[in-house]
């Protein structure tokens, strides 16, 4: 096998992806590296998040880490490797527009942070649609430490999960927030207990999946529309997108039987 060959064997391990029931668990898998970003990682997470995208069989995404930590963010050993172009930019995934980790998507990302997250992996998490704690989680913000500028949007998202005084704070100081506290801030939506974190995710997958996936996609198209405007624009937005949805989308006939479902399944949440 050519050492080329062989690279791409490597970095084909670096990231897994399994579906299971309408759900597409994506694994960053260099456990013995807290799951770094190394540049075979970073080509091959945007890859399997357009595989999910591509995906008739998923309609929602859990992203996750094997073992220890989520993702300890730039790999700093192969960043200080003689010739190493890991840190020259925050190269833009395929077909995306924008930074990011990967290209934008339609199906909701749902992070399941199951240790520490740190600086380029912070944003990583940040990038989900929202995000579940184990109790072991941690997040920073290191970057000032450690010399190198955001690209995947921490300025944006951070500010707009937690406030901007206290995104600051974190981005300044790069001090370690426990899951807890990231729960108290905003940060997180639940935390659970670290064997829990996949399966709770899994279960809340299932009640997204349970929905008209159209209707749920186009509810995140429109956030992700809402929030990267003003507040004023975004009413403007999430209106032209409603009426957009009323007209190519919106059946009447069905309404009556999802709303039953609604009442019916309400009452046993209660």
């Amino acid at each position: 096998m050519t050492d080329d060959r062989a690279q791409q064997a490597e970095d084909e391990l670096t990231v897994r992806y399994e579906v299971t029931g309408r759900v597409a668990v994506v694994t960053l898998n260099r456990p013995e590296a807290r799951n770094a970003l190394s540049s075979g990682l970073r080509r091959m997470l945007p890859r399997a998040m357009a595989r999910a995208e591509a995906d008739d069989a998923v309609d929602v995404v859990v992203l996750t880490g094997a073992g220890p930590a989520f993702c300890a963010g730039l790999d700093l050993k192969e960043l200080g490797a003689p010739g190493s172009k890991l840190g020259s930019s925050v190269a833009k995934p395929e077909t995306s527009p924008v930074g990011g980790p990967w290209a934008p998507m339609t199906k909701p990302i749902i992070g399941a942070v199951n240790g520490a997250a740190i600086t380029g992996g912070f944003e990583v998490a940040l990038n989900c649609d929202f995000i579940v704690a184990s109790d072991r989680a941690r997040f920073a913000d290191t970057h000032a430490r450690v010399g190198v500028m955001p690209g995947w949007g921490l300025t944006v998202l951070l500010a707009e999960a937690v406030g901007v005084r206290r995104a600051r704070e974190l981005s300044y100081s790069g001090n370690f927030l426990t899951a807890h506290d990231a729960l108290a801030w905003g940060l997180v939506n639940h935390v659970v207990d670290h064997d829990e974190l996949v399966p709770f995710c899994l279960r809340l997958a299932q009640d997204i999946a349970g929905n008209d996936p159209h209707g749920v996609r186009r509810m995140k198209v429109t956030y992700d529309a809402v929030t990267a405007v003003s507040p004023g624009e975004g009413w403007q937005v999430e209106a032209r997108m409603g009426r957009e949805w009323a007209a190519e989308r919106m059946d009447l006939t069905q309404l009556e039987q999802r709303r039953q479902a609604i009442v019916d399944r309400g009452r046993s949440q209660l």
